[in-house]
């Protein structure tokens, strides 16, 4: 830090270049910028980076869902945050190969809702997915209404299929069709049962992967 006295320019406040010019005690005073030094983050650093990126690319996709149907805010931390930190802390796993998804820790809803009981897919022609379910109306807050709703993650192709309203819960089946560019694909399946217009539901269920035909 140098002090200087007024000149026939007079002092300044600011920054020129990497000095900085102010008044401190009455008196104009300059000071240089510090210098950034060489940052490395350690391997943990790298590691959480990592994790956050592989995460962050996963929900990206889903962030309409999770809004609406991943538990409840938690002050200012939307359901979408509260999906990431899930995520982060319970689906991501560090590999030889790199951080991959945990995909029977995958959750794209949570909550009270009472959720599947003995949920089945299975794949068939023309890229359709059936599903059976038991009828647990009544268990809980369960009503016969309430929406059978399906997300499908195809890894090879890095995208998705949903559908929120595919049937009731005292329906037992239901039935989806996949767009024809998933056709030979496997892909990893989860299911849940919501209430729209309360923006609630169970936590989701992670039915396994299948090929789709």
């Amino acid at each position: 830090m140098a002090i200087f006295e007024k000149g026939i320019l007079g002092g300044f406040s600011g920054k020129v270049g990497n000095v900085v010019g102010s008044r401190w005690r009455g008196k104009n005073v300059m000071r240089s910028l510090p210098q950034r030094g060489k940052y490395t983050p350690s391997e943990k650093q790298e590691e959480q980076r990592a994790k956050f990126k592989t995460v962050i690319g996963f929900l990206s996709p889903l962030t309409d869902i999770l809004n609406l149907y991943f538990g409840n805010t938690q002050g200012d931390k939307s359901r979408y945050n509260l999906a990431t930190s899930y995520h982060l802390k319970n689906a991501v796993e560090s590999t030889a190969l790199g951080m991959i998804m945990e995909y029977s820790k995958v959750l794209f809803s949570k909550g009270d809702l009472r959720g599947i009981d003995g949920g089945t897919v299975a794949a068939a022609a023309a890229q359709t997915l059936n599903f059976t379910w038991q009828d647990n109306s009544g268990q809980g807050k369960a009503t016969a209404t309430d929406t059978f709703m399906v997300v499908v993650y195809a890894p090879d192709l890095g995208t998705y299929y949903t559908n929120l309203d595919v049937a009731t819960r005292d329906a037992t089946t239901g039935s989806i069709v996949l767009p024809n560019y998933m056709a030979s694909f496997e892909v990893e399946v989860w299911a849940s049962f919501s209430k729209p217009t309360a923006n609630f539901a169970a936590n989701s269920t992670y039915l396994g992967a299948v090929t789709v035909l």
